[in-house]
């Protein structure tokens, strides 16, 4: 049950004694806002590493071609390699189970234009696997399918922005677009969270750019995504395998490192994760330390409280109060400072990320900030230690004789 008494008794005695008051709350007050600082500052470097590779799927290898520097097996330096479909077929074949999502890419600059609308842009020629690697979202229609690719139909998907330049009137759906004099059909329209340089690409069928372009099978880039389920080293493992193949397959020297190059973003996200664990890691450490400050305050003064209402306590008993309410109003007192300063600290933190995230983005601190549930638990670690705090000396005292009580100095 409300008893109206304990509570005004409970507050007189904290405006009774405000210094004491204020520092019991200071202490908790300032390890909550710097236990949220902290972690607030932690979860920023993590949106900036997420931010960075957020657009793009995490495990992918990209494989690029390029020319000898070595001669090897009779063949001179300086020869170009160029991979074809029967490349991509063979990586597909080769590590089938270690392969997720693959694609080849041809790179094109195109003269685009819809009526008197006119504007250059990039046009990737890739296969259907492209969408998952570059994380693509259809905005409207469709994406490149397994038909297009068989049929060599001349059909495109553009970005928003390219539908903004050209089609400003109108969608851009089931309209043709003419790229440096070839009529393509548009349909899809799609988004990328990688900002507005991917949103003015262009993507057309592989075969028929392979078609147009050439008359060839030729592919600049092969990229691909590993098996979910490996992990890094696996996945690192995988990347110096597929080296090793291709090197092998092009007659390439294994010290040769221009001529095949594989960027395995497996090594990067290594590097990511290492550095974010350990922050993380730091970051419990401090504010586990603060939070053990904190811990050791609230009992230092919690203590001292007890010892300076000894004869207090001792009144109270002559005048027939009973250990457990003696309990009650020094336990109540402390959470309820403990609480109230908690509360406190924590707008105060929150607030400080709030004013300090737009210039921290130059510390590549991208929005700063922590969860509630963090927090909250946090303060009510704090809260429970500031009760525990409060109720063993309050627990000792209250079983001291009235008479020793009254005598204490």
């Amino acid at each position: 049950m409300f008893d109206l008494d304990l509570w005004r008794e409970i507050f007189q005695s904290i405006n009774k004694n405000r210094t004491r008051s204020l520092l019991s709350g200071f202490t908790v007050a300032f390890a909550i806002l710097l236990f949220a600082i902290l972690f607030g500052i932690a979860n920023g470097l993590k949106n900036t590493f997420k931010e960075a590779f957020g657009d793009d799927a995490t495990n992918v290898i990209f494989i690029n071609s390029g020319t000898t520097t070595r001669a090897n097996k009779g063949l001179q330096a300086g020869r170009k390699i160029q991979f074809k479909n029967e490349d991509f077929d063979f990586i597909k074949d080769e590590f089938g189970e270690k392969v997720e999502f693959i694609t080849g890419r041809i790179y094109r600059n195109v003269n685009a234009s819809y009526r008197s609308e006119k504007n250059s842009y990039s046009v990737r020629a890739v296969h259907p696997d492209h969408q998952f690697l570059e994380k693509t979202k259809i905005k409207e229609g469709r994406y490149i399918n397994q038909n297009d690719l068989n049929n060599l139909t001349k059909v495109v998907i553009i970005g928003r922005l390219v539908e903004e330049d050209l089609f400003s009137k109108t969608t851009a759906m089931g309209k043709y677009i003419n790229l440096s004099g070839i009529p393509y059909k548009v349909v899809g329209v799609f988004t990328d969270d990688g900002g507005d340089n991917e949103e003015r690409l262009i993507y057309m069928p592989i075969s028929t750019a392979q078609q147009v372009y050439g008359n060839n099978d030729y592919i600049d880039q092969i990229n691909l995504s590993y098996n979910p389920e490996l992990n890094y080293d696996q996945a690192l493992a995988f990347g110096n395998d597929l080296t090793r193949e291709l090197k092998k397959r092009f007659s390439v020297a294994t010290s040769d490192q221009r001529a095949i190059r594989i960027f395995n973003l497996a090594e990067s996200s290594k590097r990511v994760d290492m550095m974010t664990f350990s922050l993380t890691v730091i970051i419990l450490v401090i504010g586990f330390g603060t939070l053990v400050a904190g811990v050791v305050g609230i009992s230092n003064i919690m203590i001292f409280i007890v010892k300076e209402r000894t004869k207090e306590i001792g009144i109270r008993k002559a005048l027939g109060a009973s250990p457990r309410s003696i309990v009650s109003i020094i336990l109540i007192e402390s959470i309820l400072i403990t609480a109230i300063a908690g509360y406190v600290g924590l707008l105060v933190g929150i607030g400080v990320l709030e004013l300090a995230g737009p210039s921290l983005e130059a510390y590549f601190i991208k929005d700063p900030g922590v969860s509630n549930s963090l927090v909250f638990g946090a303060t009510i670690t704090l809260i429970i230690a500031g009760g525990i705090a409060g109720y063993v000396p309050a627990k000792k005292a209250s079983q001291i004789k009235p008479i020793v009580a009254l005598r204490n100095d």
